[in-house]
């Protein structure tokens, strides 16, 4: 069997009296996309900072690629490359200026800078723009050069948090293209995001809330076994349809608008046909459909049915 490319055991990070994760416990298989999910507050950016040895655990442990992240950290910062959600870009630099910098800051001499920035401005289209400032690139750009300078030492494994927060969704599919490439050249990522549509292009995921682990696994698998039952209802009212149907579809249903029409969500459970009550309220609205789950119905069910609130 292959070692697990990244290894948290009971990983927990106490900040006073602010348990910012508790007790975490996953691995990650090399060559392959990890996505640690969840809204924000519930913990993802701690355990990358711990990850990549920015921040020391309270308490159990963190490997990766064999190596503790607290008895080893050089050995560990030589072998990832880490993308906070501010990178520490220098907007006076150009873009040349700021990968020299970063090639310096790993140790990565001229000679292999040159050799590597050639792969590097392919897959991120960043050439043309080698001699503007980072200040005056949009945001898109700005993160394709946090990406180029964190890979400027060919790291083995790549924790980004957050890499796509805030950027456009053409920006945001681009990013992604090249994190696939990355992937099938052989490089382990490892990805925070609170975006549940990005969680389903990632191999497996854990979602994570308030600080704990809610569920693990590929995205097919937590959606085939969530239990959740789906029903969506087009209407051109689906604000009033939804309060309406929250009051008296009965208890465990949740009704949430979602553009123009509602969606049913129940645990366990068939949902009632809520056309009759639609019908009493005077609602015009289209035939229930029955639907798949997604993502974020998984964890917004985990999340209300959390224990610790």
């Amino acid at each position: 069997m292959t070692a697990p490319a990244v290894e948290a055991e009971d990983l927990a990070r106490r900040f006073g009296d602010v348990e910012a994760l508790a007790g975490a416990s996953f691995s990650v298989d090399p060559g392959g996309i990890f996505g640690i999910v969840g809204p924000d507050g519930s913990g993802k950016t701690t355990c990358l900072r711990m990850l990549s040895t920015v921040l020391t655990p309270s308490s159990g442990h963190a490997r990766i690629l064999g190596f503790d992240t607290v008895e080893s950290p050089w050995r560990v910062k030589d072998r990832t490359g880490y993308m906070s959600q501010q990178f520490g870009l220098y907007d006076d630099l150009t873009v040349e200026e700021n990968l020299s910098f970063f090639a310096g800051i790993y140790g990565v001499t001229r000679v292999e800078l040159h050799e590597r920035a050639g792969r590097l401005l392919e897959f991120s289209g960043m050439g043309p723009f080698m001699k503007r400032r980072a200040g005056r690139l949009s945001g898109g750009m700005k993160q394709k050069l946090a990406l180029m300078c964190a890979l400027v030492h060919t790291p083995e494994v790549l924790l980004l948090d957050e890499p796509t927060n805030g950027v456009d969704p053409v920006s945001r599919r681009d990013f992604w293209a090249i994190l696939h490439d990355l992937v099938r050249g052989g490089m382990t990522v490892v990805i925070s995001t609170s975006y549940l549509d990005e969680a389903e292009r990632c191999g497996r995921v854990i979602l994570l809330d308030k600080g704990r682990i809610r569920a693990g696994g590929s995205p097919a698998d937590l959606l085939g076994g969530s239990g959740l039952s789906v029903v969506e209802i087009p209407t051109p009212e689906p604000w009033k349809a939804a309060g309406i149907l929250s009051e008296t579809i009965g208890a465990g249903c949740r009704a949430e608008p979602r553009g123009d029409r509602v969606r049913l969500i129940m645990m366990g459970k068939a949902i009632p046909d809520p056309s009759a009550t639609l019908r009493a309220s005077g609602i015009p609205f289209s035939l229930p459909e029955a639907v798949d789950p997604t993502l974020e119905d998984v964890l917004s069910s985990l999340v209300r049915e959390d224990p610790h609130g």
